[in-house]
């Protein structure tokens, strides 16, 4: 049997406290594994979650844990400065910047510096040949204009990914890959699940974004690695492709685009 890779997950001390009785991140890879799980990426949001995601990789088990590095849009007012000295350590764990971009839903910070703040990510991605992690909400006009001026790494992806097919396509022609997390589970997600179903085998990856947006049948409670199978189920029923094809597919993917090894 092959294994599920979870393309995005938090497992630094300050999400913790939504697991509550769950306890520590240690436990919670020990459930990934349980579940089929054998390999994540922690993200990293800030300069104190990016150290925490790289402590975390030194955690040892049978889980593999990589890290990356960035400034979400909700924090672009902080200095990026500490952030990219830690890209440019040269973590051996460290495989992508990110998460970065636009948020034009809840706008924590102004639009003017979060476009600043994820065009400085991307030239670092560039610099340091790292993949891009992009968080994209009710931005998409803006993420293509800056595409435009500022150009796409090589390695990029749309992670959560909860736009439009024409959203999602336009994120394709980018040469961007996307993301799909439990919110494509979600009732009220049909357009989103039209957009799932067009997006290339090759180009598809799964995510839990926990602790957020536990999937059907756990929504509403702390997410976590281990429920990254029922998002991978979910998306291969909705295609009508074999789970074990969409398994090796995304654990293939997220290997590729990271440049992990092979597992």
């Amino acid at each position: 049997m092959s294994f599920w890779t979870d393309a995005h997950c938090h497992l630094q001390d300050r999400y913790l406290t939504d697991w509550k009785a769950a306890g520590d991140a240690r436990q919670a890879l020990a459930r990934a594994l349980e579940a089929g799980v054998n390999r994540v990426v922690v993200i990293g949001t800030d300069v104190q979650s990016s150290a925490e995601a790289l402590a975390i990789t030194d955690l040892s088990g049978d889980v593999s844990i990589y890290a990356t590095v960035g400034l979400h849009p909700h924090d672009a007012t902080q200095d990026l400065a500490p952030v990219a000295s830690l890209a440019r350590a040269g973590h051996p764990r460290l495989v992508g910047i990110g998460e970065c971009g636009l948020d034009y839903y809840y706008e924590h910070s102004p639009r003017t510096v979060q476009r600043e703040a994820f065009a400085a990510q991307i030239a670092l991605a560039k610099e340091l040949d790292l993949a891009l992690v992009i968080h994209a909400r009710d931005a998409f006009d803006d993420l293509f204009d800056i595409f435009a001026s500022e150009g796409v790494p090589e390695r990029t992806v749309i992670h959560c990914f909860t736009g439009t097919p024409a959203e999602a396509e336009g994120c394709l022609e980018w040469g961007c890959d996307i993301s799909l997390s439990g919110v494509v589970t979600f009732k009220n997600a049909e357009q989103l699940r039209e957009a799932a179903r067009l997006v290339p085998l090759d180009r598809l990856h799964v995510e839990t974004d926990s602790p957020f947006l536990a999937p059907v049948p756990h929504r509403g409670r702390a997410n976590e690695p281990a429920f990254v199978s029922l998002v991978g189920e979910f998306v291969a029923e909705l295609r009508q492709e074999d789970v074990e094809v969409v398994r090796q597919a995304t654990a293939t993917n997220t290997a590729r685009l990271f440049k992990l090894p092979a597992s």
